[in-house]
Order: C-alpha cells, then structure tokens, then sequence
C-alpha cells in the first residue's frame, strides 16, 4: 500500500555532488534512509569478471537488506587495491539491479576519482547513476587554486567547475530532446563502437554496437598496467601526467590527423600548386598515422577481375570535381572572406558550396560569389523566398555539424552589423537554433517542408542532411519516401566553426558507419534508385574519396580542408572571434589578416580529383558511376593493433540482396502538377508581367498545400527582392486551406482566407500579407474557435498576418520580422523570436517568449495571471508605457480589425483607455539592452509601425 514513507527522498540541487553532500549522504539513517558504501577495488589475484560479479551480487544483498543509497567508490585503491572502471561498475550494478526488479527501490552514487569531464558524467548519468561525486576532480581543482593556476579561491573554482559540468550536461540532455535529468538517467542515449557483444550485454546492454571490439580481458590488462606505473615501489622520477590533446594537438599527445606536418604540406600544395606536397600530405593521411584513427584506415581495395584501365580512360578531373562540395559552414562561424573564397572555388569548378545556415547578403545573388546551396535550418536564419529562389539545391538541416540533435550555436561576439543584417537578427545578441526536433517532430512534417521547399523554387533539388548513428538507415528510408531529391550523411568529425567544445567531442559516429548503413537499408528497401547519396565529415584525400563511392556515396563534402587550403591552422578558437588568420572570426583587425584564395582550394580539390583517377584505374573503373556502391570492392586490412585486436567489419561492408540500383538513377515524384498555384501564375501574368494590379478569387480544400508558394517563387524570381508593391496581386479564399497555406509568400501578393487553415500558416513568411477570418455566416465566435494549427509564421522574415481567431501551439517560432496580430495562442508562443512583432489578444499557453532574443510581443492580460505563462529566462515583462508602444498596438488592432473584422478588436478599440493599462510588453532583456544604446546613437532598430490600411480613421497617438 502507498504510504507517507513511499515520500521519504532525498532532493539534490545539483546531480554533481561535493565532499560535504557525499558525507551527508551517510549520515540519513537517522532520517530512516540508509545509504551503504560497496568498494569498486579487488585484489591482483582476482579477476576483473570476477570483482564485476562480487559487486552485483553485494548491490543486490544491499538492497534486499533495506538498503536505499548504494554509494559505489573507489577511493580505496591502493598498491593491494585496483579500481574497476566507474562506468563499468555503473553500467553492471544498473542492469543487475534492473533484471532482478530492485532498480527503482533504491539511489546509485558514483565516488570516483575517474570522472572531469563532461561526457563522461554523461554516460554515467546515462547508464544509471543518481549522482556523482568526482573527488579526484575536486582535489584538483583546490590544487590549481593552491598553485596559483587558477586566480580565485577555492570555493570559487569549484562553484564554477561544477556549474560547467551543470551547463554541458543540460547542452547534452537538449539536443537528444530530454528536459528532465530524471529522464535522462539510464536512457543510454549512446552507441558503442569497437565493444565485445558480451561486455555490452553484461554492462550496457541495449546499446547499439555495429564494430565488436574490445573485450574485459583487454581493459584488465590495461588496468593492471597501469596499476603497476603507478604504484611502482622504485618509480625512475616523478610521474608527469601525460599531455592530453583531446582537442588540441600537442607534440607528445594525441595523433590527430590534422597537424603541424599535415597542415603544412597541405598549405604548400595548394598555395603553391606543387603535387609532391600534395603526394606527401596524402601519403601521411593515408598510409601513417591515418591507418588506426580511421575505419577506413582498416579497409584495403580489391581490384575486379577485369584488371586495371590506363588512366586516360578514366572520367576527366572536371567532372570527377563536380561532385564534390564544401560543407555548409555560415557565414557568421566564418568570415565573409572565407564564405565567399569557397562560393567562389567551388562555381569555377562547378561544384557546390553551402550557406550553411546563416543565411546570405543579397548582394552576392547571381554572382560569382553566391552559394549554390542553400540551407533551410531549424533557425530559419535568413530564409526568405529570394534566399530559395537563387538556389541550386535546398539542404534541410537536421544536425549541427555532424552532431545529432543540435542547433547552431553563434556566440554575441560574433554577431556584428553583416551577420545581423543577414539574418534577421540584432548585432551583439548571441543565436541559438532549436534543435531540429522543434521544426519537424515527424517524417510526415519533414515531408511538408521537402513539398514547400520545391514549391518554393520546382528547379532546385532538396537535400536532406542527417548525421551518421545507429538507425540512420531508417531514417534515410523515410527521408527518401518523404521525396528528398539526395541525403547527406555526416559523420562525427563534422565541425563547430561557431559552436562550444562539447559539440565537438563524444557526438555521431563514423561517416563510414552512417553511409554503409543508410545504403543497405535504401537497397533492402529498393529505394537507393531514386535518392543520391553525399557524405562529409573529415575527407581529406582521393582515397577517403573512394572508399566513401564504394560503400555508396555518389557527392562528396570537404569541410576542414578547404579551409586550411585557405589559412586555418586548427587553433580551436572558432567560438572565440580570435582566429589569428581571419577564417573563422568578424573581428576586422583580425579579417584583414586572411589572405586565401579561391585559387587554393581549386588547387586542392583537383589534386584530391588526380588522387581519386589514379586509385580508379588501378581498380578497373572507367566513371565513379560504376564504382558507386561496389562494396565487394572493399576488404578488411590484417593490421597489428596495439590492443591486440582485430576489429570486425563484416556489417560495413555488408551488401543485402536487392534488385535496385547501388546509385540513383530515377527522379522523384513531388507531385506538383495538380498544385492550385499554376492556375494562380496563369491569371496573375497582368501583374508579373506588367504590374498591373490582379484581384482572383479560389475556393480551397485541406489537401491544397502551401497555396502561394509557388506564385511568391515566380514573384521572386521575376521581380527581384522588392517584389511587388503590396497587394498587386490579391487573392480572396474560401474553404479550410491544407498545410503551409502561405509559405514564403512574396511582397505584393495578399492572401486572404474566410475560413480556417492547417499547419505552418505562413511559414517563412517573405513580405507578403496573410489574413484569415472566421467566416462570418457560421455563427462562430472567433475568440472561442481555433482558426490555424500549430507552428505558424516558423521563420518569417516580413510582412504582415492577420488572425481573426485563436492559434495551436509554437506561434511565430523563430519570426524574425514579420507583424502579426492573433486571439490567442496555445503552448510555446513567440519561442525563439529574433525580431517583429506579435500581438496576443487574448489567452496564451506555458513557455511563452523561451529563448526570445529580439522583437517584441505584447499580450492583453485581462485575468492577471500571463506573468505565470511567460519563461523569463531570457525576456522581461512591463507595462505599455512608451507612447510609441500604445501607437504601435493601437495600429495594429486597426489593420486587424480591417482586414478580418474582428470584433475582438473592434471592442479594444471603442474603449481604448480601459484596455490599454491591461496590455503587456515582452522585450528580451539582450535585444532592450541593444535598442537602448541604438536609440542612443541616434539609431532605431525596434520594429516601424505598419503601414495603415486605407480607409481606417487616425490613431489618436501616432509614432514619435
């Protein structure tokens, strides 16, 4: 039976505990809970199994016993004590406890000295553990402070050590859409790579593993290794810790691939076009240091029977380069020297370079220095119809970089006057994207935006970009379905030109893992015939090129190497603004220091291009069409590993019995002939031809989607980005539009609708006006009806909507421009604003104004109670007191009420003075600061009030 004892727990401030917290913990019994210490240490003459199997079995009598707080420790280790691994322990306590069904009767703590950094308090929590007590991390720190490192006393230090390991974990727990640290312990959010099956299943069972590997015998060896250096009776000298290098290469650390040899032979080749530097710069990727840091290291090719072609047979350079890409890096992570160094190496070439998702200056549409491919991110950066008209391709992005799960991430100091005025944004208030997971939650919402998209511009191809992990293969099955034109599989070197070091570590797995999987799953599911496939993520030669075409890859993406062709020295300060060559950084000073070409990344790419026909005709391919895909191809490399393994590849290089091509040889269907909008573009030719004013009239049912669309492509296409003068074309609706209705839509075309519409209502929104009205003979009461779905205006960058009626959940996510009057919102409201202006007249739901970083939203609190519906983390709330917010509201209230007639607003209006001390303001605290230096300045950058509708009577208070 439930009783009050079932309540008895114990609450933590923090999951990341100190001495005195971890002390505390063994002083409750008097409380009636009772906590008990079980020792992670064994005796050399024990095994590793052994102690692992002790350990499980004193959980359980610990807990049978009435045991609430199991603390496992490993401070007694000593010269007769080795420790098993914390995660290990962790791990084999967790899945014990769990098959025996006494998980939830009582709390895992972890006292190790094994846990500092972020990740690995990650898998801790991830696998089981309540709590952690890093003590070795602690000492540490005091020691740092004692020593004069650190410049602050010892309280200090570890207030902030601990609030950082707080801040990555929350990062971590976002991006894999998990809100609650109780939902995150023992989710196992995490794939394994190079794992015995049988030490998965003991300790973290569940856990995807496509590469067996290291085993319990292995990690005792190396234990008792290590044992032994560090209680060594006789030691030659005092032990130095070693030098690290995770992030940084440092001479006796780490290899990384990337350093001071590779770096600077590459630079020499390309600056200089000398191909031994190029020979020797891939010969050192390829055959040293590369062989055991890569999967691909442990491949080796296999001829075809029909033996080797001269090389003059093979498919030119030229087209061979077609095929590659730069990876879609912003501009905002880089400088616009840089951005535009590889728009413009890449268009000589004719191959493809990224926006990324930081949008683009208008000013380089058409020209040399444009990026063929556009992205459409979570955070909509700079996503208007004129963006998309002028692309090649339109990539969805649905990873940061190769990380999955995340948004973007561009520090304030970044963010100047170019990147604020490219995205929509103020300069000097920093920008995160929602994680992909807020714009498409479905495979279904995927495939709207992927219709929209080609709406938008029918011409370009759609791009799905996903990173490589475990299940990617049935997430590109879905994408290829959804009707995306290609797929890009990330993998895990993927880089943060922008974003903060725990998004570059510990996040995706190997472009090799990720593309074989998603080619064995499109040619299970004979679908690999209509999708193209890319990969990116840390290609650096001809021969990562071939590997990647044998296991089914037909484009290929260089991210990193273009940009040390063009000076970067991998300093890791991309975050920073300090980048002392001025790829990754806005500083001017610092700018003027870039000196890279376009030259040199053409040099580079064509090298990479002679690299990848010579490995061709030794292997009997004539095209890289033929080469795509021929996995048999490829073997597995006997290789003397310094763990005494020899890992398994069987799954990579696995090919399923399919009928289908290995490439793609078939267009998709999208579907657009039956789409309303070519009637629209054929009756509105008087206005795209000669401007002359269209008024038409539809009637519409849900399964019309993205009405407008197409017409705002044509708009955009012919008029440029001025569009049309406002309502040139104006379109009367009737019915229940489908999906998008709207989306992008162009300046000088207005939509409106009696009636209701679904989903993503003008989406994207470009300068068009939209408005919908309850209809009018219905008798509805539009205060009281939903008139729109969720997630309307995501990412509009202008004009003006108008809703008679109330609206679901996410309105106006990431708007960054548009002005917008609605009577009511659900959950989630004016999320990730960066700039306009929305009006709530009436109710809204939880969460109101999460991450706003610009604009305004203003809300008329009748009941008293917004105050609670408001997350104030990043907005403040106050009182209509400036007399250009009363004129700001009262305009709009007049453009509602003449556009849709609403009695909602009608009502407002007539008693004026009674209403006006009820509205609230929501300004974010970072753009108010802006705006307020701005105005200072004699400069405005708070939204201009919208133009009057014609016939509507004076304000009684008009703008300063």
């Amino acid at each position: 039976d439930a009783t009050p004892a079932h309540c008895h727990r114990v609450f933590l401030d923090s999951p990341v505990l100190t001495a005195a917290e971890l002390a505390a913990l063994g002083r409750l019994a008097a409380d009636g809970i009772h906590a008990r210490t079980l020792d992670l240490g064994f005796s050399p003459g024990q095994s590793l199994a052994g102690a692992l199997e002790a350990l499980r079995q004193a959980a359980e009598r610990a807990v049978k016993d009435g045991c609430e707080i199991l603390i496992l420790s490993d401070r007694a280790t000593g010269p007769s004590r080795l420790p098993i691994p914390s995660l290990l322990a962790t791990g084999a306590v967790h899945h014990h406890l769990l098959r025996k069904g006494l998980r939830i009767a009582t709390g895992l703590v972890i006292d190790s000295g094994e846990p500092c950094l972020v990740h690995h308090f990650c898998t801790l929590f991830g696998y089981g553990a309540d709590a952690v007590h890093p003590w070795l991390a602690w000492r540490s720190v005091d020691q740092l402070v004692a020593e004069g490192v650190l410049e602050c006393d010892a309280a200090a230090a570890r207030r902030a050590y601990r609030k950082a390991v707080e801040g990555g974990l929350l990062k971590v727990m976002a991006k894999m859409g998990i809100s609650t640290l109780e939902g995150y312990k023992g989710a196992q959010v995490f794939e394994a790579v190079g794992l015995d099956p049988e030490l998965v299943d003991a300790c973290f069972a569940g856990t995807p593993c496509a590469i067996p590997g290291l085993g319990l015998e292995q990690i005792e060896r190396e234990l008792r290794a290590r044992h032994r250096h560090a209680f060594d009776p006789a030691p030659a000298a005092n032990l130095a810790l070693e030098q690290g290098g995770e992030f940084y290469w440092r001479r006796d650390g780490e290899i990384h691939q990337w350093n001071p040899l590779t770096i600077g032979k590459l630079q020499q080749a390309a600056q200089t076009g000398d191909e031994q530097a190029y020979r020797q710069f891939a010969s050192h990727v390829n055959e040293q240091d590369g062989r055991l840091q890569t999967l691909r290291g442990l491949l080796e090719f296999v001829p075809p029977p029909s033996g080797a072609v001269a090389v003059d047979e093979v498919e030119p350079e030229e087209a061979i380069m077609r095929r590659f890409a730069t990876g879609s890096m912003s501009f905002g992570s880089l400088s616009r020297e840089a951005h535009e160094a590889l728009a413009v190496a890449m268009n000589r070439i004719g191959g493809k370079s990224g926006t990324g998702e930081g949008g683009e200056h208008p000013d380089r549409f058409g020209s040399e220095r444009e990026c063929s491919m556009k992205q459409v991110a979570s955070g909509r950066f700079g996503v208007s119809i004129q963006y998309l008209a002028h692309a090649r391709q339109i990539e969805i992005k649905m990873a940061q970089g190769a990380k999955p799960g995340e948004g973007g991430e561009l520090p304030a100091g970044k963010v100047d006057e170019g990147i604020a005025a490219a995205r929509g944004t103020t300069p000097g208030v920093g920008l995160i994207s929602p994680p992909p997971h807020h714009d498409i939650y479905s495979i279904e919402d995927l495939a709207q935006l992927i219709h929209d998209l080609k709406c938008a511009n029918p011409q370009a191809e759609i791009h799905v970009k996903l990173v490589a992990e475990a299940g990617v293969g049935t997430i590109a099955a879905g994408v290829a379905k959804a009707r995306a034109d290609a797929i890009l599989i990330s993998g895990d070197s993927g880089g943060t030109g922008a974003s903060v070091k725990t998004s570059i570590k510990s996040a995706g797995s190997a472009w090799e893992l990720g593309l074989a999987e998603a080619q064995q799953v499109l040619l299970a599911n004979r679908l690999r015939s209509r999708i193209s496939l890319r990969v990116d993520g840390g290609l650096k030669t001809g021969r990562d090129v071939v590997v990647a075409a044998l296991l089914g890859a037909e484009e290929f993406g260089f991210g990193t190497a273009p940009l040390v062709t063009l000076g970067c020295i991998m300093l890791r300060k991309c975050h920073c603004n300090t980048c002392s060559v001025g790829v990754a950084t806005q500083d001017p000073r610092l700018r003027g220091h870039f000196g890279g070409k376009p030259e040199y990344v053409i040099n580079y790419l064509r090298f990479v291009a002679r690299e990848v026909r010579e490995l061709m005709a030794t292997m009997g391919f004539r095209t890289v069409d033929e080469m795509v895909g021929r996995v048999d191809c490829l073997r597995q490399r006997s290789v003397e590993h310094p763990r005494g393994l020899q890992p398994d590849l069987s799954r990579l290089l696995h090919r399923p019995r399919s009928s289908d091509s290995p490439r793609r040889t078939r267009a998709q269907e999208h579907g657009l002939e039956d789409a309303v909008d070519h009637a629209l573009v054929r009756a509105a030719r008087p206005a795209l031809e000669h401007g002359t004013p269209v008024s038409l009239t539809i009637a519409l049912r849900n399964r019309d989607r993205a009405v407008g669309t197409m017409l705002s492509g044509v708009v955009a296409d012919r008029c440029g980005p001025s569009g049309l003068p406002a309502d040139t074309i104006a379109i009367r609706c009737r019915g229940s539009a489908g999906q998008s209705f709207g989306a992008f839509l162009a300046p000088g075309i207005g939509l409106h609708l009696e009636g209701d519409a679904n989903d993503y209502v003008g989406k994207g929104l470009s300068g068009g006006r939209i408005s919908i009205a309850t209809p009018s003979t219905a008798g509805f009461v539009a205060a009281g009806n939903t008139i729109i779905g969720n997630v309307a205006l995501y990412g509009a960058s202008a004009g003006e909507a108008y809703f008679n009626g109330l609206a679901g959940e996410r309105f106006g996510v990431r708007n960054s421009g548009a002005l917008a009057v609605v009577e009511g919102v659900g959950d989630h409201g004016c999320e990730y604003m960066t700039g306009g202006v929305v009006l709530v007249l009436g109710s809204t739901g939880r969460n109101f104004g999460a991450g706003m970083s610009g604009g305004e939203a203003y809300v008329l609190d009748e009941t008293g109670d917004f105050r609670g519906h408001v997350n104030t983390e990043m907005v403040a709330i106050e009182r209509l007191s400036a007399q250009r917010d009363r004129a700001l509201v009262r305009r709009l209230l007049e453009n509602h009420l003449a556009w849709t007639g609403s009695t909602r607003a009608r009502a407002v209006l007539q008693a004026w003075d009674d209403y006006c001390p009820r509205f609230v303001k929501v300004m974010p605290r970072a753009f108010a600061a802006v705006a307020e230096r701005a105005l200072r300045e004699g400069r405005d950058v708070r939204p201009p009030l919208p133009p009057r509708v014609a016939g509507v009577s004076a304000p009684k208070e008009t703008a300063p």
